[in-house]
């Protein structure tokens, strides 16, 4: 820094500062806190934010007290801390944002994905509930074909039926569960039998 010719009276103080003076250090303090939380509430752009970096600089100048030379300018030595402070709490403030954002985003996935998943497996209960509510024979029909992706000349051959009457269970069974699922599930459902019911073509 560039050596100046300092008020005589607040070389005086920052002597007396050094030596652990706390009424020197007050009179310090209030010679410079308005232009100070004037300067940090110009970079700040926040009262609260001002006041607190205020009182963590003096706070600073106290534990330091012993460093600071009488003969500089103790006003650019104020003025370079209270700016250096306030640039690191909006780089850490921009940090912390930053993280927050990025945890609010995973928390939002992570509740829509739960939601998803729970959602599906409750209108896959819905689903199998329909199917289990199917006349025996149809019901063994349906999940051999739709569920475990037989054909329907190997259904046909393993229960000794023709595979016309497979193909007159599947529509059956297909007519019924979406007379059912339509009054009491909702689309998401629906697209289900839909998809099922083009998975497979008889063969």
């Amino acid at each position: 820094m560039v050596t100046t010719d300092p008020d005589k009276h607040e070389q005086r103080l920052l002597l007396r500062l050094q030596r652990g003076d706390e009424e020197a250090f007050t009179q310090i303090y209030r010679r410079y806190k308005d232009s100070l939380g004037y300067r940090l509430y110009q970079l700040l752009k926040s009262e609260t934010l001002a006041e607190e970096v205020l009182q963590d600089l003096f706070l600073k100048v106290w534990e330091h007290r012993s460093n600071i030379d009488p003969t500089l300018s103790f006003q650019a030595y104020l003025y370079r801390i209270a700016t250096n402070l306030a640039y690191n709490l909006m780089h850490r403030a921009s940090k912390e944002r930053a993280i927050l954002a990025k945890i609010i985003q995973g928390s939002t996935e992570l509740y829509q994905h739960i939601e998803e998943q729970l959602f599906r497996k409750e209108n896959e209960a819905l689903l199998m509930l329909a199917i289990d509510r199917l006349p025996p024979q149809r019901k063994k029909v349906f999940i051999a074909c739709k569920i475990e992706g037989k054909s329907y000349k190997e259904v046909a051959n393993e229960l000794n039926i023709s595979a016309h009457t497979v193909n007159d269970h599947i529509q059956r069974a297909m007519q019924y569960l979406r007379t059912h699922i339509s009054t009491s599930a909702g689309s998401y459902l629906m697209v289900a039998i839909w998809l099922m019911q083009s998975c497979l073509t008889p063969t």
